[in-house]
């Protein structure tokens, strides 16, 4: 019985582990998404006040330059990259980085 109570604590604890890599795969592509969709975000306002973005491929978040409610980020297209500062219910601030 010994043997039994032994084995099963094996697989208990093989279980866990195999859960806890298939949570962290899953971890991982969720916020591979999520930067696809900020990315896309982030680009249609950019876009609807003028600027050309051709397929944006990251927008990653400024935090020194990000205070609440006012979120900066560095948006990267095909051959251009913008700072961007979102501001609630205000045209976004757009600045050209060469």
């Amino acid at each position: 019985m010994g043997c039994n109570r032994a084995l099963l604590q094996i697989s208990s604890i093989g279980a866990g582990v195999f859960m806890s890599i298939c949570l962290a795969g899953t971890v991982a592509s969720a916020t591979a998404k999520d930067q696809d969709t900020v990315a896309t975000v982030v680009a249609d306002q950019v876009r609807s006040q003028g600027f050309p973005c051709k397929n944006p491929s990251s927008a990653k978040r400024i935090a020194a330059e990000s205070v609440p409610n006012q979120t900066a980020y560095l948006l990267e297209c095909e051959g251009t990259t913008y700072r961007v500062l979102l501001i609630p219910d205000q045209a976004a601030e757009v600045a050209r980085v060469d």
